[in-house]
């Protein structure tokens, strides 16, 4: 770790949230003749990799300047009055909660720039006639990283919500105009889905602002819900949790998650997976764990219900979607397995204990690189083969990726197993630690219920490992390539470049978990604690 003053530490974190914005503004604007290169669309998508790049980089040397030995305290903070008459201030900061996850933002933002300008020297990204130019794509994405950054920075409950609400319009938009069949159907979904249920949530966190007296996130925590009644408690979590769980996205309000995968580019998809679907899940653990844990309490049970749900229903959805003969597509498949996923990320949360929310956080960072690697692959196999539908794929002699792209084919098993939860990847901890959690839960919610929970989420584990394995099978394996056939390619340098870093964080998060638990223990520890720590 290195030494870095605190004005500095301040400065890479305002740099964090603002740069992306303005990197946007800067792509809608023509390119200096000596940064054009070969074309316009070129240089427009080199400054999207430069921008994203200076971005992961200045998240890396906060980061490494980050004080380790005090996770729980808030670092890099920014306290500036923005809106007296209602004490709204732009307040930034991180702690051990909030920096994994801002680093795993830069760091799919940056992958998914530089996978797009390379792929543009192999197949160029040009834009449908009714569509934006490319500087519409990276603008687009600037803003998206800005707001998902945003989110996991502020400490303000109305600057929370309108970053939280800042990533739809680009979403929307990048599904909308880059996507493909269905597109504009799933993109109106998405944003119908997720404006409602902000609408809801909006009014939970001016509940708790009005109330309270304030809308400073650290400082309602520090409170921990002592200056709110239990009755308002309750209306706050049931109205924002509304919310957060579209986002996350919770069964039964799912629905919209797999149109949008399954339309969204690839880079759509990974970002979805990997950073968009962290926000709601990080809203229950920054705001109503905290701040509201009478009405957690009242909730939890509930929460947990739902959880193991989604766990099992979006098991049984892959499952079928798996078997031969039912027209599964790869990239529906796997977004349905992020709504099992994302079921361990709430039950581990919904057990208010540290060992589950630890587990929650881990899970989710676990689930970004994982699931974001998938999506990668999955556009790949699309590329090659201009489909992702199995029984396409798995026909006549089958995709056989082991011999026809063996390196591509490998990846593929490979981040299959991950998402499995094998021990020794990263998958297999936050599973484990929210399952531990629900084992037993917090004082006062009930243990037999939990224990049921527990025993259902183990039981998806197994759903989990079956149709993952049967995916392999179909993709993977098959007979020889016939002769006369065409070859498809493997693994090309830019696909190398862009997957190796999730490859390489998969197995050290699963070898060496004390790194991501070390960050957020203490700061979860203090969290649930309140003003009592």
């Amino acid at each position: 770790m290195i030494d870095i003053s605190e004005s500095v530490m301040q400065f890479l974190l305002a740099l964090i949230v603002v740069g992306p914005l303005l990197g946007a503004a800067a792509a809608l604007l023509p390119a200096p003749p000596g940064l054009k290169g070969k074309s316009p669309d070129q240089a427009v998508l080199r400054h999207g990799v430069t921008v994203t790049g200076v971005i992961l980089l200045a998240a890396i040397v906060l980061a490494l300047g980050f004080d380790h030995a005090q996770p729980s305290r808030m670092q890099a903070t920014t306290d500036i009055s923005w809106i007296h008459a209602l004490d709204v201030r732009i307040h930034l900061g991180v702690d051990g909660i909030s920096l994994p996850l801002l680093v795993l933002t830069a760091l799919l933002s940056f992958l998914c720039a530089l996978y797009s300008y390379f792929k543009q020297q192999h197949q160029r990204l040009t834009p449908r006639a009714s569509g934006p130019s490319p500087k519409g794509f990276v603008a687009l994405l600037l803003v998206l990283e800005s707001g998902t950054l945003a989110t996991f920075a502020v400490l303000d409950l109305v600057l929370f919500f309108l970053a939280f609400e800042m990533v739809l319009i680009p979403m929307y938009f990048l599904i909308a105009r880059w996507g493909g069949e269905g597109r504009q159907a799933a993109a109106w979904k998405f944003i119908l889905y997720t404006l409602l249920g902000s609408v809801v949530m909006l009014l939970g966190l001016l509940l708790i602002g009005v109330k309270a007296g304030t809308f400073d996130m650290v400082a309602l925590a520090t409170d921990n819900g002592r200056g709110l009644t239990t009755s308002v408690q309750v209306i706050a979590v049931l109205a924002i949790g509304i919310g957060l769980a579209v986002k996350t996205p919770m069964w039964p309000l799912h629905s919209w998650l797999p149109d949008a995968h399954t339309a969204a580019p690839t880079v759509g998809s990974v970002l979805l997976a990997g950073v968009l679907l962290k926000m709601g899940t990080y809203g229950f653990v920054r705001i109503l764990l905290p701040i509201t844990p009478d009405g957690m309490r009242t909730f939890a049970p509930y929460l947990a219900a739902f959880a193991v749900a989604g766990i099992i229903y979006g098991s049984l959805a892959c499952l079928a979607l798996a078997r031969p003969g039912n027209k599964g597509d790869l990239k529906r498949l796997i977004a349905y397995s992020s709504v099992g996923h994302m079921g361990f990320v709430l039950l581990g949360i919904a057990t208010m204990t540290p060992t589950g929310v630890n587990g929650a956080l881990f899970a989710n960072v676990a689930h970004g690189l994982v699931t974001g690697l998938l999506f990668f692959l999955v556009g790949a196999i699309k590329d090659r083969y201009g489909t992702a539908d199995l029984d396409t794929l798995a026909g006549a002699t089958g995709a056989a990726l082991y011999g026809r792209a063996p390196r591509l084919g490998a990846l593929l098993a490979f981040a299959a197993v991950a998402s499995l939860g094998l021990p020794g990847l990263a998958g297999f901890w936050g599973e484990m630690l929210a399952l531990f959690g629900a084992f037993e839960p917090a004082e006062g919610l009930s243990r037999p219920a939990f224990l049921t929970f527990t025993a259902i989420g183990a039981f998806g584990t197994l759903l989990t490992a079956a149709y993952l394995l049967l995916v392999v099978r179909r993709v993977c394996m098959g007979g020889p390539r016939p002769a006369g056939e065409t070859p498809i390619a493997d693994v090309q340098g830019y696909e190398f470049a862009a997957w190796t870093p999730l490859v390489a964080l998969t197995v050290l998060a699963g070898l060496w978990p004390a790194v991501l638990l070390g960050l957020t223990d203490p700061a979860v520890q203090k969290l649930l604690a309140g003003g009592n720590q």
